[in-house]
């Protein structure tokens, strides 16, 4: 038998675990060793995205923006 540890999770945590079970009888040690493994195969960011990030960023903070329906009439969408 594996060993156990006891933790303290707050109750909304614990929901949040409870909805993210795949079927009702997940344990939760299989729904945290999932999380777990997302958040550690998760890739960071390139720098080209990262850049593009901040120039987006840029352009919204200078009002540099376009409605959707000023997209569609450009593109002939309407």
């Amino acid at each position: 038998m594996a060993a156990s540890t006891t933790i303290c999770i707050e109750p909304g945590v614990k929901d949040l675990l409870t909805n993210l079970k795949r079927h009702p009888r997940e344990s939760y040690n299989s729904v945290v060793a999932r999380l777990t493994n997302l958040a550690i195969e998760v890739r960071p960011l390139s720098d080209e995205a990262i850049q593009g990030i901040e120039e987006a960023l840029e352009d919204i903070k200078q009002g540099r923006l376009h409605s959707e329906e000023e997209i569609m009439e450009e593109f002939d969408l309407l």
